[in-house]
């Protein structure tokens, strides 16, 4: 498997021909339903072997193939990188798939939907996180109809999850959290109703995702989380997390998550390593490549690798210029980014420094716009921090926001455990 970057001029005939490959393959593999693809659009060739063309070298198909220029040598003695010709066939190794813990959050449509969805997601899943339920300030929680989403998760194999968060109308609530988690009887209220729902329902455990939880809240958030895992653990539950990316104790808003702390409690922690730029931010990267090695050490530093799961993001955000401070710009899937581009024939530029895709076009109305989003290089160069840093979990939010080429990077990279 490698990554082809359309060039000026390149249709989806001639890109599979030059490889030996099908259009439809080609648009099956990136979910291409149209074939006016763009410059600058990645898309993913699942083929092993590589025909050189114009402009390459060895060390740029080895980068384009997710392998080091090394083990790119050893599959391929008979070449001597500086002799290479356009027409030559590389061989593209396969590496050894380390088994990870996968964990998708699934939002939750309907019970036919999601019997479908659930079915098609399962084999890239050890668990699904169903979302969501939400709390009252008296810890009482909503009702949701989950039962056939549950069922057929646990049909599949897949273990699920309920997800619990403190989003309110107006967002997630650090107001709410703070009330719960100050008083008593609400946290032990909320705490006997999860495990209570998840006993009547079938779950296999919790996702907790508390979001914007407030300095002063820290040690309070922390032992909520070792009193929900004292009542849990003795029924075999599982007790999980999503957690804002942190790279070091100095930054203020997210001083309210002790990683050390929360790591020492729970069973796997999932990083919601993006949103560096956000939908209220300036434009940029979602999930710049230095932000996210740098959450992988400081996590690592703090929480038992075993327990870190590694999150990715299937979208980006698209920003009408000029940026206005205060108003909040849409987002939007990495597939119907990758589609906007090709409705508009606008070029996409990809920053190195950042690894990540980004697009400017005008719209009907007139007006500019830039989308920073994920695609197949990006997503792959994270797998590979995965790699290198040997983390044995890695996630999605989330599982119905379509990224085709997710299964195939996945399963090049990993083995999906099943518990």
């Amino acid at each position: 498997m490698f990554i082809y970057t359309v060039r000026p001029g390149d249709s989806l005939y001639g890109i599979g021909s030059a490889f030996g490959i099908s259009t439809d393959q080609i648009r099956l593999t990136n979910g291409l339903t149209e074939t006016n693809i763009v410059p600058g659009q990645a898309l993913l060739i699942p083929l092993y072997t590589y025909t050189v063309q114009y402009g390459d070298n060895f060390y740029s198909i080895a980068d384009r193939s997710f392998v080091s220029a090394a083990l790119l040598r050893q599959a391929n003695p008979h070449i001597a990188p500086a002799a290479m010709r356009p027409g030559m066939k590389i061989t593209i190794p396969d590496t050894p798939k380390k088994p990870i813990t996968a964990l998708g959050y699934y939002g939750l449509r309907s019970p036919q939907l999601d019997q479908e969805l659930i079915n098609d997601f399962a084999p890239y899943a050890t668990y699904l996180a169903f979302f969501e339920y939400h709390f009252s300030n008296d810890g009482s929680l909503n009702d949701i109809n989950d039962l056939p989403a549950v069922q057929t998760a646990w049909r599949r194999r897949v273990p699920p999850l309920m997800t619990v968060t403190n989003l309110t109308e107006t967002g997630f609530s650090s107001a709410l959290a703070h009330q719960v988690l100050n008083r008593p009887a609400a946290r032990s209220n909320l705490i006997a109703n999860i495990a209570a729902t998840i006993s009547r329902k079938g779950y296999a455990g919790v996702n907790i995702d508390f979001e914007n939880i407030s300095a002063e809240d820290r040690d309070l958030f922390t032992g909520f989380l070792r009193e929900l895992k004292g009542r849990l653990q003795p029924s075999g539950y599982v007790v999980t997390i999503a957690v804002p990316p942190k790279t070091s104790e100095d930054i203020a808003w997210l001083r309210g998550y002790d990683y050390g702390g929360i790591g020492s409690v729970v069973d796997l922690m999932f990083i919601m390593a993006y949103d560096w730029h956000h939908g209220a931010s300036e434009p940029g990267p979602v999930a710049p490549i230095n932000e996210v090695r740098q959450t992988i050490q400081f996590a690592l530093s703090r929480v038992p690798k075993h327990k870190i799961i590694l999150g990715f993001p299937l979208y980006g955000y698209n920003w009408t210029l000029p940026y206005q401070p205060g108003a909040t710009y849409p987002g939007i899937s990495n597939h119907d980014a990758i589609q906007l581009a090709m409705r508009h024939q606008t070029r996409i530029q990809y920053a190195k420094e950042y690894e990540s895709p980004f697009f400017e076009y005008t719209d009907e109305q007139g007006k500019r716009h830039v989308v920073w989003f994920e695609d197949s290089r990006s997503i792959g160069k994270k797998m590979l921090l995965m790699r290198e840093y040997d983390l044995d979990g890695g996630g999605v939010w989330q599982l119905t926001l379509h990224f085709p080429q997710g299964t195939w990077l996945l399963t090049k990279f990993f083995r999906v455990r099943k518990v």
